[in-house]
């Protein structure tokens, strides 16, 4: 990615600035650097990036706001982010006022969570914004003292001269500083002169979150507001055909009932505008119980959907997609998938002779390994308040994606986008799901429909039933040894409903002289997602499983063995297109070693298993140690090494380290999604199971690489490896290999005894 420009011109900082009351709202905007496709047509007509905003006010008794940018579901960059701004501001953290920021996508830019992005977008204009600020207010008390501004000095919210002894705070220079032009080129601080970042912060709304304070969508009221629900089709490739709602309209408090077109036909529709089912019956009324009790007297009948074509105009351009129309089943797709394995496929890479490598190989190891569909299964339920009125809406609630939002709303609802208000809630969780903006038309042309506030609210049943999920996917490995077991050829060919998870330019690519990367896809009509670390979650899993099981057919040492890899894709790596850091990728397995005590003897008593990986420009290792408890395998101990650069908030930065071996391991152990005749067979959690408290680690010792590399990813880099150390981990502890996702109901069948 390209770096911002830090440029701000005034009439820029005018239009954008206001000072009120004496007060100082500094408003900076820099450039973001996302490619020509991924900007809205207004902007791309310009050349320009994507303009990133930090609001920084000051009142004249000195109080600081700080304004987050990006929608907060857990990951803290409500905390975070604003402390990349205080510190190079220079204020007392314990005195900030922190608020979420508003929705514009033109001051604040995409204001997107997802991608492990959030940082490390917003690293370097943040600290520029604040150093800019800093330096306007001293040239503020500069011009109020008659002083030289290189005599001064700024700390903790106040300005100082040492040879006269003056000081004051920010709030007596903001009147001043609002008529100074914002500087350009500001000298940021070194990595070793930060007071605030890199030092634990206790998130900002923690208070509030325990207190049970109304900050998530589905606590948000309006008066006059109506509860919407959707009764939609039981299975994938079926649409309404015809309904009754005698019986429903008759429930106390249900105020309507209608059929809705959600994306009128030949829409072109953007690359998170994905949606399952297009033709609604919704069901309106005063109550959210009263709704549901209404849903259950419809009379509806449903017919086959047929195939059908979207236009998609995503990262990749514009293109045709054909939706089949058949009821898909998991057996079925399972031997779909074994067909499409061994026909031919696209290649990705190919480095070397890998079909001479293997023709010549003295043993050649092959193992597949599968995942099933998974459901997000967000707390919070999926929910969206709307009110639509002639010329104007508002929607308030939890989504990722407002900026990628707005134009599909403007779509739907003949508005322009600078009518369309969108206010941001905090998510009870989003991990991909909360991207799609499906529910948020859905909610709007509810309102538009009834003439009045709505919320639209999902059932865990709708949502876990409606689609966006993580996709299934297979993947073969080969590996070539020659006759003294060295390895000589590497082959990966994967594929899945409807996309495949392989990444080609990934380690081990690089390391091997005979590499090949193929992948196959099947389409679908079972709507797939971005689901935490996308594709990357499969791939690690399967990768890390077959390199252990590949160590150990050449009798080394699981973590040596990659360490070796690594190092020849330092020393002389193959081919131009890796797109890891071996020096990175092998710190972390260094680290983990070092924390795990890997090859102790006190361990021994544990089943330990390995794997690493490298996604969203980070690189994350952990050690997974089972025991005995009851004649089951349980996971007793993690340890983590993680490199995902400067760590701006360390205790924050654990949390989301620790949530994410616990998420994987539950995946890893009970995620699964299956469909019969297109219908969802899991629709709650009594059929899904996800972990229990009582399944988690007893301990999680996470370690960070300590350096001074500008923060990268980590809400979704710790997350993918996790899979691959489960599976590991169980094979040392029932001598049996797991290649099907999710290992728990196998272990059953797992005879070895610890």
């Amino acid at each position: 990615m390209s770096q911002p420009n830090n440029s701000v011109n005034r009439r820029t900082f005018l239009k954008s600035s206001a000072l009120a009351g004496g007060g100082l709202l500094l408003s900076f905007t820099f450039l973001s650097a996302f490619k020509k496709g991924e900007l809205p047509a207004d902007l791309e007509a310009e050349d320009q990036w994507y303009e990133i905003t930090g609001y920084i006010k000051i009142t004249p008794d000195n109080k600081i706001k700080i304004l987050n940018p990006n929608p907060e579901f857990g990951q803290n960059v409500m905390t975070s982010l604003p402390m990349i701004v205080a510190e190079e501001l220079e204020v007392d953290w314990t005195k900030i006022i922190v608020e979420m920021g508003p929705h514009d996508n033109v001051k604040l830019g995409p204001q997107f969570t997802g991608g492990s992005n959030s940082v490390r977008m917003y690293w370097k204009p943040l600290r520029e914004a604040g150093a800019a600020a800093r330096q306007m207010l001293l040239l503020g008390a500069a011009q109020t003292w008659n002083l030289p501004v290189e005599e001064l000095t700024a700390k903790a919210g106040m300005i100082y001269h040492e040879k006269s002894g003056k000081s004051g705070t920010y709030g007596e220079f903001a009147s001043k500083a609002a008529a100074i032009a914002i500087p350009k080129g500001m000298k940021l601080k070194e990595a070793k002169n930060f007071k605030l970042v890199r030092n634990s912060q206790k998130n900002v709304e923690g208070q509030k979150i325990v207190s049970g304070k109304p900050l998530f969508g589905i606590d948000y009221k309006q008066e006059g507001m109506l509860i919407a629900m959707i009764e939609h089709p039981p299975a994938f490739g079926m649409k309404l055909k015809s309904f009754d709602a005698t019986e429903a309209l008759k429930m106390p408090g249900i105020t309507d009932v209608f059929r809705q077109t959600l994306y009128e036909a030949g829409m072109e529709q953007g690359g998170f505008d994905t949606r399952t089912f297009n033709e609604l019956l919704v069901v309106v009324g005063k109550t959210t119980w009263e709704v549901m009790n209404a849903r259950k007297k419809l009379k509806v009948n449903w017919e086959p959907a047929g195939e059908t074509k979207d236009i998609i105009n995503g990262r990749t351009g514009k293109k045709e997609v054909v939706v089949p129309g058949k009821l898909e089943t998991t057996s079925e797709q399972r031997k779909l998938m074994q067909e499409y394995a061994n026909r031919p496929a696209q290649q990705l890479r190919k480095d070397g002779d890998p079909e001479a490598a293997f023709k010549n190989a003295a043993q050649i190891i092959e193992r597949t390994y599968n995942a099933p569909f998974l459901a997000h299964n967000c707390m919070e339920p999926m929910n969206f308040f709307a009110h639509v009125e002639a010329d104007k809406a508002l929607l308030v609630g939890p989504l990722q994606a407002p900026a990628w939002t707005e134009p599909l709303l403007s779509k739907v609802l003949g508005l322009p986008a600078d009518k369309i208000e969108i206010q941001m809630t905090r998510m009870g969780g989003g991990f991909g799901r909360r991207a799609y903006g499906h529910y948020l038309a859905e909610a709007a042309l509810i309102s538009k429909k009834v003439k009045a506030p709505v919320k639209l609210i999902y059932t865990r049943e709708d949502d876990m039933t409606y689609g966006i999920y993580r996709p299934m996917y297979t993947a073969t490995y080969r590996a070539a040894l020659d006759a003294n077991k060295n390895l000589i050829g590497f082959h990966v060919k994967g594929g899945g409903i409807p996309e495949h998870a392989i990444h080609a330019n990934r380690f081990p690519a690089g390391a091997v002289d005979n590499y090949l990367a193929e992948a196959w896809e099947i389409p679908s009509n079972i709507t797939i997602g971005a689901f935490r670390a996308p594709r990357s979650n499969f791939n690690a899993a399967a990768e890390q499983s077959f390199l252990d099981e590949l160590a150990e057919a050449m009798g080394k040492d699981p973590i040596d063995f990659r360490l070796e890899l690594l190092k020849r894709a330092k020393e002389n790596p193959v081919g131009k297109n890796n797109e890891y850091d071996a020096d990175r990728y092998a710190g972390v397995l260094q680290l983990v070693k070092e924390k795990s005590g890997w090859n102790k003897e006190e361990n021994k008593k544990y089943s330990r298993g390995v794997a690493a990986y490298f996604c969203h420009n980070s690189y994350a290792a952990h050690v997974i140690d089972f025991i005995n408890k009851e004649g089951k395998p349980t996971v007793e101990r993690v340890f983590s090494a993680v490199d995902c650069g400067i760590v701006v908030n360390p205790d924050a930065a654990s949390n989301m380290v620790e949530g994410a071996v616990i998420d994987g391991i539950g995946n890893a152990l009970y995620g699964a999604l299956t469909h019969k005749e297109g219908a969802a067979e899991q629709n709650n959690f009594h059929r899904y199971k996800m972990i229990r408290m009582n399944e988690t680690p007893r301990q999680i010792d996470v370690h960070f690489v300590q350096n001074d590399i500008d923060p990268t990813g980590l809400g979704e880099p710790p997350f993918p490896p996790v899979f691959g150390a489960v599976a590991n981990a169980l094979y040392r502890a029932t001598g049996k290999r797991y290649y099907d996702q999710p290992y728990g109901p196998q272990l059953n069948s797992a005879k070895r005894a610890f």
